[in-house]
């Protein structure tokens, strides 16, 4: 009889134990923003694919997801990065009395959401980060090297150096797993070296941009720092316009064989043609001068013309009284003739 009710005792907790991974996978969240590739426990993580407690995400190199938990906790997880979801005890007042992450590696942005802010913890190889109302982004080198940067709020860094406040906007502590930890000051590009990665926090280089108001937060003056994209493809270049044609250069022509000078022909002295009229000779004065060719004696010119037709006049009442004359003389010797003819009768 002992040993029927050993079996049943055993296969109930068979049972039992069969029933706990459905408690395990408990959805905490889901996703809001996948980009490239993100994987869960059950393989590749879609938007709206929802998240478990102690589920751990991994994104590619060039992966990124957002995620956003029941009480409105927003989680950014960037380019090769891995984290755990650790621990998250809901209750009914949409709120949470736990929730802790382990990140292992890469880059993330924490913005809390409606629970009490003693209620989050993120724990890193360094030490561990605790929330006070706060958003920030931090990141976890291959080392375990880890590094703040508070964007709102305040929070508090603690490992095995000590703890560091951060108050201000923009102040970072950077902490190594041997208890080393810098003093809280502003960021400033100088960090990347500092961490041994030019694509450490890339939502505040801007390499990586968030949808949502979780990506307003950025900034902090590490745009200046930005190394080269990666997350996304390259546009193509611009097309270049096809270069034009153009005319073949033109021969320069040759230069022509100069030739001899010859000297010029002798001409022979000929003599002077005498002009055929001169000036003078011409009737009426009309002969060509070179006075006449001259503005100031045109007026003297006319004077000469107008004494020329005068004189032109005079010589004709001269001839018209020679033939009066003449004529007279005929009557005179038709008189004489007439006179003799009749002495002769």
């Amino acid at each position: 009889m002992w040993g029927w009710r050993s079996v049943s005792v055993a296969m109930l907790c068979i049972a039992l134990s069969g029933a706990w991974p459905a408690i395990a996978a408990e959805p905490v969240g889901q996703a809001v923003v996948i980009k490239t590739q993100v994987t869960g426990q059950s393989g590749p993580i879609e938007v709206d694919t929802s998240v478990h407690r102690n589920e751990r995400i991994k994104t590619s190199p060039s992966g990124l997801g957002q995620f956003v938990f029941r009480d409105g906790t927003k989680l950014a997880v960037g380019w090769g990065s891995s984290v755990v979801i650790d621990k998250y005890v809901f209750d009914d007042s949409q709120s949470v009395k736990k929730l802790t992450i382990r990140a292992a590696k890469g880059t993330f942005r924490w913005v809390s959401g409606n629970s009490n802010s003693s209620a989050y913890q993120i724990l890193t190889p360094a030490g561990t980060i605790g929330v006070r109302g706060t958003a920030f982004d931090f990141y976890v080198g291959p080392d375990g090297t880890t590094a703040v940067v508070l964007l709102n709020g305040a929070a508090r860094f603690c490992g095995p150096g000590g703890c560091r406040q951060l108050q201000q906007r923009c102040d970072c502590v950077v902490a190594k797993p041997n208890g080393d930890m810098s003093a809280a000051r502003r960021v400033d590009p100088s960090i990347l070296a500092t961490l041994g990665n030019q694509r450490a926090l890339p939502f505040l280089s801007g390499n990586q941009r968030l949808a949502g108001g979780i990506g307003m937060l950025g900034g902090c003056n590490m745009a200046s720092a930005a190394p080269e994209r990666r997350d996304r493809n390259r546009p193509p270049p611009p097309a270049s316009p096809d270069p034009q044609k153009q005319d073949p250069p033109q021969k320069q022509a040759e230069p022509q064989n100069e030739r001899p000078h010859k000297p010029d022909k002798p001409h022979h002295d000929r003599p002077d043609r005498p002009d055929k009229h001169d000036g003078h000779d011409k009737p009426d004065g009309h002969g060509r001068h070179d006075s006449h060719d001259r503005p100031g004696n045109h007026s003297q010119n006319q004077g000469n013309d107008r004494d020329h037709r005068g004189h032109d006049r005079d010589h004709g009442g001269d001839r018209d009284h020679d033939k009066d004359r003449d004529r007279d003389h005929d009557r005179d010797r038709n008189h004489d003739k007439g006179r003799s003819f009749n002495r002769n009768r």
